[in-house]
């Protein structure tokens, strides 16, 4: 477990000032930064083109668009979490339309409790996005050794006539004795014979 503190970047989409300082004040600087404050969908389109947040959270509805539109592609587009406040009268519309998406729907007005509630939700899932991530990347890491590694070995039986065994044998003894990864002299090894 790691002792580093996790901070969380948010964009808010919203045009009503009451509920940018309400949300303000459940959005420590300590835990949420940078929070950018936008007020139209063609705004949140800009920031969102210049950086990935975390979290995006959107007021609906806004001057230029209700916002379901932009839910959907900023989940889509990016690993950002995503919460969209809505009247009460289309919370059960937007949810059935938002929740494959994995989008959070919330129904206006909304009290400091739930806000602060939905960002714990909002935690947790970003969280768990970040290590499958993780995991991904890592998978994907040593599925790209086992490429390189399979292509030297391939080299090694066609140049330097050995068998598999003894060219699996070569690469790991060479990573272990210079303490390095096979897949360094797996490289060699196809520089070497390319």
């Amino acid at each position: 477990m790691s002792l580093k503190k996790q901070v969380y970047s948010v964009l808010v989409v919203s045009c009503a000032e009451n509920f940018n300082a309400a949300l303000a004040s459940v959005l420590p600087a300590a835990d949420y930064k940078p929070v950018k404050y936008v007020k139209s969908i063609s705004q949140a389109q800009r920031a969102a083109a210049e950086r990935e947040y975390d979290f995006v959270i959107i007021n609906a509805p806004l001057g230029d668009d209700l916002g379901v539109r932009f839910a959907i592609d900023s989940s889509s587009a990016a690993g950002s979490v995503i919460l969209l406040l809505i009247s009460g009268e289309y919370i059960d519309e937007a949810y059935g339309r938002l929740s494959p998406y994995g989008i959070y729907t919330l129904a206006k007005p909304v009290s400091q409790q739930s806000m602060i509630n939905a960002l714990r939700w909002m935690k947790t899932t970003c969280d768990k996005v970040k290590s499958a991530e993780k995991k991904t990347t890592s998978i994907e890491d040593k599925m790209q050794e086992i490429r390189l590694v399979n292509r030297a070995k391939l080299l090694l039986i066609s140049h330097e006539n050995c068998e598999e065994p003894e060219a699996h044998r070569y690469i790991e003894k060479s990573a272990m004795d210079r303490c390095v990864r096979k897949s360094v002299i797996a490289r060699e090894i196809i520089d070497k014979y390319s």
